[in-house]
């Protein structure tokens, strides 16, 4: 068996401050007293998992790691001895190591911000309309209706970062090299032919596509999954945050058939 080299690029984040503002909302951090140690250490590993799974990583990424790496050194530094100003009643402290990188996750946020609004003032002016409306019911069953409930690319992410972290905490300090026995196209079919089986109504758990929980299995299934549900053979959802995710196979209305 042939295996051939894949790079995927993922759009999960639009670059290094927006990977370090969703960690710095997920572990619930204050922006403006940001704990370098743990932060840098989150990035690392989200770095790492795109590595891992073969993702793009753009130069960017890395020089981020690289300047949260110099903050923390410059944090661990023995701090100098603090100088009074004759003038003032408040000592000297000198320069926070993290004041430039706060100043750029703020200027980010804040532009972040604004392009949301314009993005759902960009809808809302979607709305109007300067002719007469025309009868769009004859195409009504070719546009699939939206999925309750459906995650996207994102939370895949996460999740299949979470499954390498248990793989890796699980791994034995001793193990036996075996040829790679998994193809993306295998695992497709794998995927659709469980699917096939069962109604549009009834999913599987995301568990139920492994059967080795190896990191080769799971970087091709990540592959896999991507290619179903960019074609939308295949729709993934989850009830809430944390919950499990289930598969379920989408029936699609092709257009002039």
């Amino acid at each position: 068996m042939t295996v051939t080299e894949l790079n995927v690029k993922l759009d999960v984040f639009e670059g290094p401050l927006d990977l370090l503002l969703h960690l710095i909302k997920q572990l619930e951090i204050d922006i403006y007293d940001i704990p370098i140690s743990e932060i840098t250490e989150q990035y690392l590993e989200y770095i790492h998992t795109m590595k891992v799974l073969d993702l793009e990583l753009a130069g960017e990424y890395i020089v981020m790691a690289a300047t949260l790496m110099s903050i923390k050194s410059k944090m661990l530094l023995p701090k100098q001895e603090i100088a009074y100003d004759e003038d003032s009643d408040y000592p000297d402290e000198g320069e926070d190591p993290r004041d430039a990188l706060v100043a750029q996750l703020l200027e980010y946020r804040k532009y972040k911000y604004a392009a949301d609004v314009l993005k759902d003032k960009e809808i809302e002016r979607g709305h109007y309309y300067t002719k007469e409306a025309a009868n769009l019911d004859c195409y009504r069953e070719d546009v699939p209706p939206l999925e309750p409930n459906q995650i996207t690319t994102i939370d895949l992410f996460f999740a299949f970062h979470e499954m390498l972290n248990r793989q890796k905490a699980q791994e034995p300090l001793t193990t036996t090299i075996v040829a790679e026995s998994f193809t993306i196209e295998e695992k497709i079919d794998h995927i659709l032919t469980k699917l096939t089986h069962l109604p549009t109504s009834q999913g599987i758990h995301f568990n139920d596509l492994f059967t080795s929980f190896s990191k080769s299995e799971i970087v091709t299934t990540f592959m896999a999954l991507l290619e179903v549900v960019k074609s939308g053979d295949v729709v993934a959802k989850q009830a809430t945050r944390h919950e499990p995710i289930y598969l379920y196979r989408r029936t699609k209305t092709r257009v002039n058939e």
